[in-house]
């Protein structure tokens, strides 16, 4: 049995590899980090002329029509590379539109695929006091009101995709972000990337722009997943560094990487960014063969939270006062891992939604496919 990626899904890590290399030195980095720049809009309009923003949307919609795990293998080069682009966040919104929305969304989903830019907030999934957008019903539509807090690139964007509870369950909305009743509250998060605070006033929505229920369960394991993704790119490289570094470093006229504790803590590090891959690799592969990710998705949520702050933690605590000095590149890494962590619940969320399924499915059938997992299988 092959467990290595094809051909072709190496080709697309290749190429990924090759052009954020282009973008993403260090020097680059630093410049976007002083420009105030939205997001990397050179290297974006080169993820579009590429077809890297599509790979998952279907061919119909002007998408490759592939699979989570071609998405995957790119997301990896990108957390590698630290490339602040919206690639999961756009075409996993497009692929959503394409399957659950109806011919009036068609074109806002070609704008899209154009590359034009729209916001994704999933927060409300796992908001701790409950979802901060409330769906009301009206005989015409729909009433938006609350906040959602600190939206990647919602103040570029011209649409959204954001969670609201509604009487019956939470919904995805897709929404105009000019209509009226909508202010922005503009900022930066701690990795340069455009944020705004969205506060929405009684806005008016059609009943399109209101997704249905299956909506959500079809989109959250595939952005957990895409996020692992990025995560296990930003802890190799960040791993690859460190390990250069206390190669290098020498304290006592020794390297500090031969000192027991630095070596073991390099080792445990490796280990866990090796177990975290084993585990996308397997829920990227239920995504793409229809079968059931419900306890799979949370695992690899809570999994993938703890090893980039983990592992960030150390690596920076090894780099001594390097560590701490933003003219060298390795904080970069860790601040990536923290925005990353916050942007689907953190880990004490996902383990408690592991072990409420749990609870529901006690003869631990999830590992073998038995009936009760398959109940909760999405359509590819």
């Amino acid at each position: 049995m092959d467990f290595q990626l094809t051909e072709d899904q190496r080709a697309f890590a290749d190429m990924a590899q090759s052009l954020f290399a282009d973008y993403c030195s260090d020097d680059q980095l630093r410049a976007h980090d002083t420009s105030g720049a939205p997001y990397m809009q050179a290297l974006w309009q080169q993820c579009v002329a590429a077809g890297l923003h599509s790979i998952t949307v279907p061919e119909e919609h002007g998408g490759l029509g592939l699979g989570m795990t071609e998405l995957m293998a790119v997301l990896e080069q990108q957390g590698r590379a630290l490339a602040l682009v919206p690639l999961w966040e756009q075409q996993l919104a497009a692929a959503t539109l394409a399957r659950f929305g109806d011919a009036a969304l068609q074109p806002t989903l070609a704008a899209l695929m154009a590359g034009e830019i729209a916001a994704v907030s999933l927060a409300g999934l796992a908001q701790s006091r409950g979802c901060t957008l409330r769906l009301a019903r009206r005989v015409d539509g729909w009433l938006l009101q609350g906040d959602c807090p600190a939206v990647p690139l919602a103040a570029s964007a011209s649409h959204a995709l954001l969670v609201a509870q509604a009487d019956e369950g939470l919904r995805l909305v897709w929404l105009d972000l000019n209509a009226a009743g909508i202010t922005r509250t503009l900022g930066q998060s701690q990795h340069h990337q455009e944020i705004a605070d969205l506060r929405f006033d009684a806005v008016a929505l059609a009943d399109d722009a209101v997704l249905p229920p299956t909506a959500i369960a079809w989109l959250e394991p595939r952005a957990i997943a895409a996020l692992a993704s990025i995560q296990m790119g930003v802890t190799c490289e960040q791993l690859r560094r460190t390990v250069e570094y206390v190669s290098e470093r020498k304290q006592f006229e020794r390297p500090i990487g031969s000192f027991q504790l630095v070596a073991g803590q390099m080792a445990d590090g490796h280990i866990a960014l090796e177990a975290l891959r084993s585990s996308v690799w397997q829920l990227v592969y239920r995504l793409d063969a229809g079968l059931g990710t419900t306890p799979q998705a949370h695992a690899v949520r809570a999994m993938a939270n703890d090893t980039g702050l983990n592992v960030g933690r150390v690596a920076q605590h090894v780099h001594g006062g390097m560590g701490v000095d933003v003219t060298y590149p390795i904080h970069r890494f860790l601040y990536w891992s923290r925005a990353l962590a916050v942007a689907l619940g953190g880990t004490e969320h996902h383990l408690a939604a592991l072990g409420d399924w749990l609870a529901d499915n006690d003869n631990l059938g999830w590992k073998y496919d038995l009936a009760e997992d398959e109940l909760h299988a999405t359509p590819l």
